[in-house]
């Protein structure tokens, strides 16, 4: 057990404690999106999704969403992302491209294509918001 005698000194102790127990939080960022213009039937590829990039970029390896009437209707990963016939990791906005999707053939055109990325908002981040609190009930005192 830890005695105070001073009202910040305790604050702090928990405000440490508390950082060291928060495991860091999740959030999707979108980092880009594709307007459906075209969809593509092959053999060899399955569907493809004739895309032109609107906002930010579209990325082979970030997971991606389906959405048709702004609802999202799938969920998943790119098998492929082409630039004309040339296999590329990225493709940035006002930029056509061939996309197609991992587990998925029912793309139609004026879907989108969002593309997402996982970023990790650790303890310190967390905190801020904690630390806002604290500091209105500091102010109380």
């Amino acid at each position: 057990m830890r005695y105070y005698s001073i009202i910040y000194e305790a604050i702090d102790d928990v405000r440490q404690m508390m950082t060291g127990m928060l495991r860091p939080e999740i959030k999707e960022q979108i980092v880009g999106v594709a307007q459906v213009r075209e969809v593509f039937r092959s053999s060899k590829f399955g569907v493809v999704a004739g895309c032109l990039v609107t906002e930010g970029y579209v990325r082979r390896n970030n997971p991606i969403r389906v959405l048709r009437d702004n609802v999202v209707i799938f969920e998943g990963a790119l098998e492929s992302l082409r630039r004309f016939k040339d296999d590329v990791n990225e493709v940035r906005a006002g930029t056509e491209c061939g996309i197609g999707v991992k587990n998925y053939q029912d793309v139609r055109v004026g879907d989108q294509i969002e593309c997402f990325a996982r970023v990790e908002v650790g303890p310190d981040a967390a905190m801020s918001a904690a630390d806002s609190r604290i500091r209105k009930i500091e102010a109380q005192l």
